[in-house]
């Protein structure tokens, strides 16, 4: 790792990497070191990702996040009712975040527990399903735990590749590129999508993960 560089600056990095290749797409990192992240990509290797200011307009501006309304740059007006053309085109990559999140790429942000009986009521589902059936998804763990990366979710709210696969041609725009935690990074890049351990962050180690 160079030296001054923190593991935050790390993850952004990893992040930024989530949306190499992607072109001229709505890239909608949702968080900090997500936002970080895409915005780092656009300025670096991606310049024609569209990013959203989380409010509702498209900005020109590479800046990490918390642009003065004076310095905003604004390429685009997107309103809440236009987001919906966005999701439903397939040409969107959203990283979320997530409470648990699976081997096949499941997602849960909505209760811990069993679902008649949850031991803990969170977001809810929000628009994790809709997002995971037509746009490229990845996701943020800031937190890495056995908890968090578990063998199967307890409410599946953001659908993985074993669902998906279900679903036929309504799915046809599913992906689950990546899984950005603070130790590690996994993908789906295996012949039945199960994840996989794609890289160790600096300072980290495999009996971590």
């Amino acid at each position: 790792m160079s030296e001054g560089a923190r593991r935050a600056d790390v993850c952004a990095v990893a992040v930024a990497e989530c949306f190499r290749g992607d072109g001229e797409i709505l890239a909608n990192p949702i968080g900090t070191i997500p936002m970080v992240g895409g915005r780092l990509a656009r300025a670096s290797f991606e310049p024609d990702l569209c990013m959203t200011d989380g409010e509702a307009t498209l900005v020109a501006n590479h800046e990490a996040f918390d642009l003065a309304p004076a310095t905003k740059v604004v390429e685009y007006w997107n309103p809440y009712r236009s987001m919906f053309d966005w999701v439903w085109s397939g040409r969107r990559h959203i990283m979320m975040g997530a409470t648990q999140v699976d081997r096949y790429g499941n997602q849960n942000i909505a209760a811990i527990g069993d679902w008649a009986r949850p031991k803990a009521m969170l977001l809810g589902y929000r628009g994790a399903p809709g997002n995971t059936v037509n746009d490229t998804t990845s996701y943020w763990v800031p937190n890495h735990s056995p908890q968090v990366v578990c063998a199967a979710v307890d409410t599946v709210c953001g659908i993985g590749y074993d669902r998906a696969g279900a679903l036929g041609e309504s799915a046809r725009f599913h992906e689950i590129r990546r899984v950005v935690t603070n130790l590690c990074v996994f993908d789906f890049e295996t012949p039945d999508h199960r994840m996989r351990l794609r890289s160790v962050h600096p300072g980290a180690s495999v009996e971590e993960v």
